[in-house]
């Protein structure tokens, strides 16, 4: 199974708390901060909620 490559490239500032639940749900707390998640639903779906906040690759 692949893995997803998270980056957090935004703030949180101002951002409705939905949003940085999920974003921190995923391990990302800073900017600049980068993870690696399993390329699932659940994954995708998380992502596709903050995708103006992260860039995503394949790692």
């Amino acid at each position: 199974m692949a893995n997803l490559k998270i980056k957090l490239i935004r703030s949180f500032a101002g951002r409705k708390d939905d949003q940085i639940a999920t974003a921190k749900s995923l391990g990302l707390r800073k900017i600049g901060a980068q993870v690696i998640q399993p390329d699932n639903a659940a994954t995708r779906g998380k992502v596709a909620k903050i995708s103006h906040l992260v860039e995503v690759e394949e790692a």
